[in-house]
């Protein structure tokens, strides 16, 4: 054989392998770098939980961390610059974890926090006990915002809860158990497996946090195993799925929850254990439990009219609005969310009021949709407007110098939330700052 041809038959390969492998990095790179700038613009560079810090002295550059991010399908939030990984997607990052368990060179640390925006955590021990003995914390509370992972530690907290209350003790329960979310629902079963005598309250509805994610949300990406029920056996699930299989899960097994009770204080008790008052009662007990995630109580408005019913804090169900005159307060992706998704139904006037002259803090397909509804005159938008007073049949509204009355049927308040930092402190419990740091 010529050995130029030998020469080609080689050859030719290799140059289309590494014309593959250039056109790859190329578009890896042009992603990844579109992706920060895109964050960067948009001022959405705050992770809100735990997330990936790259050492790039240690990145070799496999993408290894980019493939296995359950959430690169939806939206970007690792990639590739300058052949070294990023966090390109901050506010895109829900603290999966995935990333730091495939890095062969461990060049990833999960932190909270950053070093310009702090993550208020409260100190919990390995078996989920803070540092008020007979108070535990687990799931979202304590950093974990993973449902999976919320699930395994309420199971985790409650098993080191059995072993602290099988003493003899003076207290008319066992435990309380605060938050019907992931932790929670997982606790509540547990503590009906080890039949104890316990309480579980919630201030909203069953699901705490995974109840106000967006509508149709992928919210699980791997199984997890319930006390009494066992492994769930779907992998993927959407937000409703997973809320209906849960309601199935209470009602098969029969546990209780008081649904609407809020948690007022936590004391200690004359018969040793806590005090535990609620909205509705006070409970005896030997334990808490807290499951209560981090979004806290809703951030009220504070304005003459807000306790009128018209006044929620969330939407369930978009259709029950159709025909009204609806007003929805805010400007994080829970407002848009609420307001698009009103505004979609037949014969609703929807008015998004924002106190700050951009959406700053929302993703950008919901800008974009906010955008496109108020363009066909399905969605008005208010920027630097607060609203003054809520009466029958209309709200007030100050728009930057003039004040504006709105005809009124329905307020959705979407402003976020109040940490529960301050309530864990009166306890007693210590809350540490997290800048960055593990």
């Amino acid at each position: 054989m010529d050995s130029t041809i030998q020469i080609l038959l080689y050859a030719v390969p290799i140059i289309l392998i590494l014309g593959w492998y250039m056109r790859s990095h190329a578009h890896r790179e042009s992603t990844g770098l579109n992706a920060l700038k895109t964050s960067v613009e948009e001022g959405m560079t705050e992770p809100p939980t735990l997330h990936p810090e790259i050492d790039p002295k240690k990145c070799i550059g496999c993408t290894n961390c980019v493939a296995a991010c359950p959430e690169q399908g939806s939206h970007q939030v690792l990639g590739m610059i300058r052949k070294k990984a990023h966090l390109v997607g901050p506010t895109n990052c829900i603290g999966h974890g995935a990333c730091r368990a495939v890095c062969p060179e461990d060049a990833i640390t999960l932190v909270f926090g950053t070093a310009t925006r702090g993550v208020d955590i409260p100190l919990v021990q390995p078996d989920f006990q803070t540092n008020v003995p007979g108070v535990f914390i687990a799931g979202e509370l304590g950093g974990m915002g993973l449902i999976r992972n919320a699930i395994e530690q309420g199971r985790q907290a409650m098993e080191s809860a059995r072993k602290l209350v099988r003493a003899p003790h003076n207290n008319n329960l066992d435990i309380v158990i605060v938050g019907a979310g992931p932790a929670g629902l997982c606790a509540t079963l547990a503590a009906t497996e080890s039949k104890l005598r316990y309480a579980t309250v919630e201030q909203e509805e069953l699901g705490g946090t995974v109840a106000h994610f967006p509508r149709r949300k992928l919210v699980m990406t791997q199984p997890a195993v319930l006390p009494i029920v066992g492994k769930m056996r779907f992998k993927e699930v959407q937000k409703e799925t997973l809320i209906d299989y849960w309601r199935k899960v209470e009602q098969k097994t029969g546990i209780k929850v008081n649904y609407n009770e809020n948690v007022q204080a936590i004391e200690p008790s004359p018969n040793g254990g806590f005090v535990v008052r609620t909205s509705k009662r006070n409970y005896d007990t030997r334990a808490v439990l807290l499951a209560i995630g981090r979004r806290g109580t809703p951030r009220k408005l504070g304005v003459p009219g807000e306790e009128m019913d018209k006044v929620v804090y969330r939407v369930i169900d978009p259709q029950q609005y159709r025909g009204q005159h609806v007003l929805v307060v805010g400007g994080g992706d829970s407002a848009l969310e609420a307001a698009t998704s009103i505004a979609g139904e037949s014969g609703t006037t929807v008015t998004l009021s924002y106190r700050s002259g951009a959406f700053s803090r929302a993703k950008p397909k919901n800008r974009e949709l906010v955008e496109q509804m108020a363009s066909v005159g399905r969605l008005r938008v208010l920027f630097n407007s607060n609203v003054k007073a809520i009466r029958e049949g209309v709200v007030e509204v100050a728009v930057e110098d003039a004040t504006e009355d709105i005809p009124n049927d329905a307020v959705v308040v979407s402003a976020g939330g109040i940490l529960p930092s301050a309530f864990l402190r009166t306890i007693g419990i210590h809350v540490e700052t997290k800048w960055g740091t593990e």
